[in-house]
C-alpha cells in the first residue's frame, strides 16, 4: 500500500491538496468489506471522496472518476460485477429533472428547451448520476441496460446477463437490473451518498403492495436515427422517505460504515434492504 502524501499541484499556486490514490481507495474499500467475486451495486460522489479529511481542506481523486472505478475493480477482481445507476432523467417530460429546470419558465422558454432535448440512445447519452457512474458507463467492456430514463451500466463477470432485459415499462421494478441484484444477493455501496440514492429501495416501492399506485412516464428516445416520444405506465417512484428508511435500517442492523477516500461509506446487504424497506412502505406507506 503506497503512503498518500499532499502534494503541490501546477495550478494551485501555493496551495497544497491531498491526493487521494488507487492504492488508498482499494485499501478504504477491503476495510469497509468490499471482498472479492461480490455484485455491487454502487453509488460514489466523486466530490465527497476527495473533498479532504475536515471537509475543508482542498483535495482531489488521482486521475479522476476512473481511478475510483479502477479502485473497485481491483477489489472485486475477475470474478467480481460492478453495477452503477446510469439514468438520463433529462430526456422526459415527466421527471423531476424536468419540472425543476422548466419550473417558472414562459411557454416559449419551454418550447425552446424540448427543441434542445436530447433522445435517448443506449451507446452513446451520457448519464447525469455522477462522474463515477458515467466512468463506468464508458468503460472498455462496459454494458448498459436499455431503458430510456432509468438505465445501469455494469462492468465485470455477469455484466451482460445483469444488464440484458430491462423492460420499458418497468423502471426499477422485476423486470429490471435490481431484481437480478436481489437474486444474486449482491451488496449496496454508498460512497459519500445519502440513503435517497440507495436504488435498491425503489425495487420495494413494486413490492410492498399488490396494486402500488401507478402513472404515465413520457421520453424522448432515438431508435434507428429517428427520435421520438415514447409515453407509457409504471410504478409511481417517490424516494423522500428513503433517508427516513435507511436510519430505520441502521437502527435494525449492524452497517459497516467508514472512509473511502475522504467519503464516509456504508456497504449493506441489497436483499436486506429491499425487505426491511418492504416491511417499512407496508407499515408506513399510505
Amino acid at each position: 500500500m503506497s503512503v498518500d502524501m499532499p502534494v503541490r499541484q501546477p495550478d494551485s499556486g501555493t496551495e497544497t491538496r491531498e491526493v487521494v490514490t488507487r492504492e488508498r481507495l482499494a485499501a478504504d474499500l477491503r476495510a469497509l468489506g468490499v471482498r472479492p467475486g461480490q455484485t455491487l451495486l454502487a453509488h460514489a460522489s466523486l466530490s465527497q471522496i476527495g473533498r479532504g479529511p475536515s471537509g475543508h481542506t482542498p483535495g482531489w481523486v488521482e486521475a479522476g472518476a476512473s481511478t475510483v472505478v479502477a479502485a473497485l475493480i481491483d477489489v472485486l477482481g475477475p470474478e467480481g460485477t460492478l453495477v452503477t445507476g446510469a439514468g438520463t432523467p433529462e430526456n422526459s417530460l415527466t421527471s423531476r429533472s424536468f419540472r425543476e429546470q422548466t419550473k417558472g419558465l414562459q411557454s416559449w422558454r419551454v418550447s425552446g428547451y424540448l427543441e434542445r432535448m436530447l433522445a435517448f440512445d443506449p451507446q452513446v447519452t451520457p448519464t447525469s448520476a455522477g462522474a463515477v457512474a458515467e466512468a463506468v458507463r464508458t468503460a472498455p467492456n462496459a454494458e448498459r441496460s436499455a431503458h430510456p430514463q432509468s438505465s445501469f451500466a455494469a462492468i465485470g463477470r455477469d455484466a451482460r446477463e445483469l444488464m440484458a432485459g430491462h423492460r420499458v415499462t418497468c423502471h426499477l421494478g422485476e423486470q429490471s437490473p435490481l431484481a437480478k441484484l436481489y437474486e444474486r444477493n449482491a451488496s449496496v455501496l454508498l460512497i459519500g451518498a445519502g440513503y435517497r440514492s440507495c436504488t435498491a429501495f425503489h425495487l420495494a416501492e413494486y413490492r410492498y403492495s399488490a396494486n402500488p399506485p401507478m402513472r404515465e412516464y413520457s421520453c424522448l428516445v432515438r431508435e434507428e436515427g429517428i427520435s421520438r416520444w415514447m409515453k407509457y405506465k409504471d410504478v409511481v417512484l417517490d424516494d423522500g422517505e428513503f433517508e427516513i428508511i435507511g436510519k430505520s435500517l441502521e437502527d435494525k442492523i449492524t452497517v459497516p460504515i467508514g472512509p473511502v477516500g475522504n467519503a464516509p461509506s456504508r456497504l449493506l446487504p441489497l436483499r436486506c434492504v429491499v425487505d426491511f424497506a418492504v416491511d417499512w412502505l407496508v407499515a408506513h406507506r399510505r
